[in-house]
């Protein structure tokens, strides 16, 4: 995803020289080929990463289009109030990128570890959120984050769990991508990393399992419709179960086709032991054993056709 991240970032910048990369002193292997390719469009903002956004946000009033990157504990946790203030109340466009979201960096500890980003962001009117799962979903995001109007949130996860799609999936703005379709009453639809086990316990269900790259907004009519087809839902994210994905998707749901959903996601907690982001994962029940043991006994009460 990284690599795919950094091929999007050079053909924009290559075919748009209003495109700008500002980083908070990170990231350097990673822009290497971008600061080979478009030096002039390459600003190291240094650790100062609420400067950062309020030099993109002077940028993108000038006419340029800021990308902003950083560790998602970073950006936008620690910025959310210039976010907030400097680029959502003006409607600005600028790209803000969260890499490492959810447990990636789960050596690193808490400080950051950040699975309240998407929960943060959700209630700043104005800005969009993506969440794409493999590297097809990251490119289609990103040529369509480039496309909007006003903010973005980017949310990246670092750890590269391999394809989902075969190729660039078509995406619309704040609709779900099937990834598999099924038979089972239970509808799966998951973002980021947790895809995978959402799409491994649609093959153990025969159940549809969708992808969610755009989490605001969410196309109500689309969840309405699978909702009427369905019998339950099951959310799965590398994020709190407060606030994120499947917090959206109960809201939107709720008043015209409530249907029951159980939600995955990080509980009431910090990381407690330090180790691999597998460990990590399994820490917070968020492995695929772990996760097989509550959708399973969930999925159980409504038998496929």
């Amino acid at each position: 995803m990284r690599v795919a991240f950094s091929n999007a970032l050079v053909e924009a910048a290559t075919q748009d020289e209003r495109v700008v990369l500002l980083t908070g002193d990170h990231g350097y292997a990673l822009f290497d080929e971008f600061r080979k390719r478009c030096p002039n469009q390459y600003i190291n903002a240094g650790i100062a990463e609420q400067n950062m956004v309020g030099v993109a946000a002077g940028l993108a009033k000038a006419g340029l289009r800021p990308i902003v990157y950083g560790l998602s504990a970073f950006v936008p946790v620690r910025v959310l109030e210039q976010i907030k203030i400097d680029v959502c109340y003006e409607k600005l466009p600028v790209i803000f990128t969260g890499d490492g979201a959810g447990l990636v960096y789960s050596t690193l500890g808490t400080s950051h570890q950040s699975f309240e980003d998407i929960a943060c962001l959700r209630a700043v009117p104005h800005i969009e959120i993506m969440s794409p799962c493999d590297a097809h979903e990251l490119t289609a995001c990103f040529r369509m984050a480039l496309a909007q109007e006003g903010p973005v949130y980017f949310r990246m996860g670092k750890a590269d769990i391999g394809p989902i799609h075969s190729a660039l999936p078509r995406l619309q703005r704040g609709g779900l991508v099937q990834v598999r379709a099924g038979s089972h009453p239970v509808v799966l639809i998951a973002t980021g990393s947790m895809v995978k086990t959402a799409r491994a316990l649609g093959d153990e269900l025969d159940a549809s399992v969708w992808s969610a790259p755009w989490i605001k907004p969410l196309d109500d009519a689309q969840l309405g419709a699978l909702a009427a087809d369905a019998k339950a839902f099951v959310t799965l994210e590398e994020h709190s179960f407060a606030g994120g994905l499947g917090g959206a998707v109960v809201e939107s749901i709720a008043e015209a086709t409530p249907i029951p959903v159980l939600r995955i996601g990080i509980g009431e907690r910090f990381s407690e032991t330090c180790g691999s982001h597998a460990h990590a994962m399994r820490e917070h029940g968020l492995d695929l054993a772990t996760v097989r043991e509550r959708v399973m006994p969930f999925a159980a009460k409504w038998k496929a056709p």
